[in-house]
């Protein structure tokens, strides 16, 4: 079907052995066929899946294996699929005698080196690309059946062509040459469009009336999805999460549960990309999710009848790393399908139509953390210890002593709630004697919620925390646990130490502004005013306020004794605090202190004009910021790291009535589990909660200069309750902890720790609330103004 010179070219070209020639054609498979060159695997394949027509993949291509074309006939590529290094490449257990054909023996592409289960682990390969590949085209209906039009640029290595569907228009680029080329496409149709790279969604420059410039290294390629620009400049967003929901109900043949398997899986995994942005629980809601691939399966069941299946869901974003998220899907029809839409419609992963023997049943897939009978059936595993088995590995039960008392009698244990808050993690409570905590991000490793919690449940004496009874394990076939859930007493109480301490000062500030002068700000450190006694007006108007504020102070004192009182434990022993350790420390933070400062540039175009002029005034603190921050390398720190809460604050509190107890021990969500267990100075818990104070303290004022007060006089008894009251807890905290070897010896070394962690917190909430709050900017800003100076 091709010219006798097309054809002498492609011998020439691509068989130079007479035996890799058969009848008109080359039998071969396509990575020798392209001397095993990844750059033009992947230039191939991209070609292959934008061109018209039904792109083709021969088994074994999208790992790149080889061929044996000596074998004679077509059997050169008809050699056995390299699924692992095992016997055989894993493609049988027979003797390798018996097998019809041999496996590849070619050192360059041999079976224990290419094979399925070694590419999967690694997300650099060819197979994670193809993936990756495949899933992109399949959002982009012009690809499958579009019309083409070819570009003609003058630069004829490179090959550029516009596919065309409704209103997705795509161009697509390829440098066909080895070299680095540079080409101008005429783009003139589509003058004030935006050209938006589909693999990482990367905005380039708008299309005008010259002609668009391009540079591609050797055999690269471009994606790129072509949109009217928005009235503010920006593109319109591409297919992905932000997306409205579909409508249409996806469609399966038998049970509920073939939606998870076979052809409907790729347009489940699409409106799963859709519906994870409406979760609390997701943490990639600023990011454009790529692709969503479904990893694995837990069918979970009650007697015959299967409740729900939990789904590992692997989440691929344009730009960051990958994160895998738990989702148990359940599927409700009926009565109990029009509840769920109703109660929790952003539960509701899609609606599905299943026809089965007994005819449609219309109803919704969603996530079954809503349905009680699935927790009680997740609590069920965890009392009787009965593993729960997926595809890739089996969740794995494990207790602890408390167990048996936190979960008598049985009765006791109903009725199943969800909570409502927000969290990066869902809670259900049983019967206000157990909650069970789903971790929806899942990491490899041990979380430190449930690592810390059993070490103080089973080691130490510290009550004022809740038991821990409980944990669901995965175990995958290989790889390293993750913990799923953790079991734990359920601690009855009356709201969390923010909520309280919200009230508190609301209360004060009530009292306060009959008083008829504003006190005067105590200038100095919290560390000196936590040395002498509040004075009498303090003392008259925070009585209450500075008792509670003591007793949490000291409650935090006796947790960093408990979590450092076990020398032999490799997982709690406290380390000193070495230099290599300390210019860690420091160097975290500077790149911290870069980052914020470089969001805060990006985001100025884009904030109100009080907010950026409020960042422009903290921009000018980056210098003295940073002097602040180098201060942790002009002294030698003379004490030890040690295991911490990782992310204290007033919301990780709950207030019972009379004491504190202090929850959630799993860290900063954001950041990775490894880095969540690292050991820290006690020092910086503390700041933590000190900056806790602050936010409330702020909160309330704002609420009161909304309803009318005078933002002065507020201001000046804000100040005066936040001294007080933070050195109070200051003070406790420090007499608890005594001669302790996680404080530093000297006074001065804790003042200037203090001040450089509270530093450090400032410039954290600063790009927090630039990326999700900007009305609340002023409170990191306040902040760094009063450590640094204005």
């Amino acid at each position: 079907m091709v010219t006798d010179e097309e054809r002498d070219y492609m011998y020439r070209v691509y068989a130079h052995d007479q035996q890799a020639r058969i009848n008109l054609g080359i039998r071969r498979r396509l990575a020798p066929l392209l001397g095993n060159d990844r750059r033009r695997i992947e230039l191939m394949n991209a070609l292959l899946y934008s061109l018209p027509g039904t792109p083709i993949m021969y088994y074994g291509d999208e790992l790149g294996m080889g061929d044996n074309f000596y074998l004679g006939d077509r059997n050169g590529v008809r050699t056995p699929m390299q699924w692992s290094a095992d016997r055989n490449a894993g493609f049988s257990r027979a003797n390798p005698q018996r097998l019809f054909l041999p496996i590849i023996s070619d050192p360059e592409y041999n079976y224990e080196t290419i094979n399925v289960e070694s590419q999967r682990t690694n997300r650099h390969s060819l197979w994670w690309f193809m993936r990756r590949l495949i899933a992109l085209r399949k959002q982009h209906p012009a690809f499958g059946r579009g019309d083409i039009t070819f570009l003609s640029p003058s630069n004829r290595r490179v090959l550029a062509f516009i596919r065309h569907y409704g209103d997705d228009h795509l161009l697509v680029v390829a440098n066909l040459s080895r070299f680095v080329q540079f080409v101008e496409l005429d783009l003139t149709a589509f003058k004030g469009w935006s050209a938006v790279e589909l693999f990482g969604q990367t905005e380039f420059p708008p299309i005008g009336e010259l002609p668009y410039l391009l540079t591609l290294g050797p055999h690269a390629f471009y994606w790129f999805g072509l949109r009217p620009l928005q009235e503010d400049g920006a593109g319109t967003p591409a297919p992905t999460a932000s997306s409205a929901a579909p409508v249409q109900p996806l469609i399966v043949r038998g049970t509920w549960d073939a939606v998870l398997r076979g052809d409907g899986l790729v347009e489940l995994q699409h409106r799963l990309a859709q519906f994870l942005p409406g979760c609390r629980w997701f943490g990639g809601k600023a990011m454009w999710i790529r692709t969503v691939l479904l990893s694995e399966q837990l069918p979970l069941h009650s007697g015959a009848d299967l409740l729900a299946v939990i789904t590992f869901l692997q989440v691929e974003f344009a730009d960051g790393a990958a994160d895998t998220y738990v989702v148990p899907l359940g599927f409700a029809d009926g009565a109990a399908a029009q509840q769920i839409q109703q109660a929790t419609p952003q539960a509701v992963v899609t609606p599905l139509r299943v026809r089965g023997k007994q005819g449609e049943v219309d109803g919704v897939l969603f996530d079954a953390m809503e349905d009680p009978r699935v927790s009680e059936a997740l609590l069920h595993h965890i009392l009787r210890r009965r593993p729960l088995r997926g595809n890739h590995g089996q969740l794995e039960p494990s207790t602890t002593k408390a167990l048996r008392a936190l979960a008598e009698p049985r009765d006791a244990l109903r009725p199943v709630s969800v909570l409502r808050i927000q969290q990066s993690n869902t809670s259900v409570v049983f019967g206000q004697k157990l909650i069970c905590k789903l971790f929806r991000r899942l990491q490899p490793g041990l979380n430190p919620e449930l690592e810390l919690g059993a070490f103080l449940t089973d080691n130490t004496d510290f009550a004022n925390v809740a038991p821990v009874a409980g944990a669901l394990i995965y175990e995958p076939t290989k790889g390293e646990p993750s913990s799923l859930a953790i079991l734990q007493g359920f601690v009855r109480n009356e709201g969390d130490a923010w909520t309280f301490a919200l009230g508190e000062i609301d209360r004060f500030l009530d009292q306060a502004v009959t008083h008829p002068e504003i006190p005067e700000t105590p200038t100095a450190s919290l560390l000196r005013l936590s040395r002498g006694k509040p004075p009498d007006l303090a003392r008259e108007m925070l009585g209450s306020q500075l008792e509670w504020a003591r007793l949490l102070g000291q409650r935090t004192a006796e947790l960093h004794l408990a979590l450092s009182s076990n020398a032999d434990d490799p997982a709690f022993a406290p380390e000193p605090m070495g230099a290599l350790a300390q210019r860690a420390l420091y160097q975290s933070m500077r790149n911290l202190r870069a980052g914020t400062f470089r969001l805060a540039r990006e985001r100025l175009r884009y904030l109100p004009d009080a907010a950026a002029q409020l960042v422009r005034e903290v921009l000018t603190l980056e210098p003295k910021v940073m002097k602040v921050l180098h201060g942790l390398l002009e002294r030698r720190i003379v004490c030890t790291r040690m295991r911490c809460h990782g992310d204290f604050h007033l919301g990780q509190v709950l207030f019972t009535g009379k004491d504190f107890v202090i929850i959630d021990f799993e860290g900063e969500p954001a950041r990775p589990l490894a880095e969540r267990r690292r050991r820290q100075l006690a020092l910086q818990d503390v700041a933590g909660m000190l900056r806790s104070f602050n936010y409330a303290a702020h909160t309330v004022l704002a609420q009161h200069v909304a309803s009318g007060g005078d933002k002065a006089t507020l201001e000046g008894w804000i100040r005066f309750w936040h001294a007080w009251v933070a050195s109070a807890y200051l003070k406790a905290y420090l007499e608890r902890a005594g001669a302790a070897p996680f404080l530093p010896r000297g006074s001065g070394d804790i003042d200037a720790l203090l001040k450089i962690f509270l530093l450090e917190k400032c410039v954290y909430e600063l790009a927090y609330e630039l990326g999700n709050r900007p009305d609340w900017l002023h409170i990191p800003a306040r902040g760094m103004f009063d450590l640094v100076g204005a």
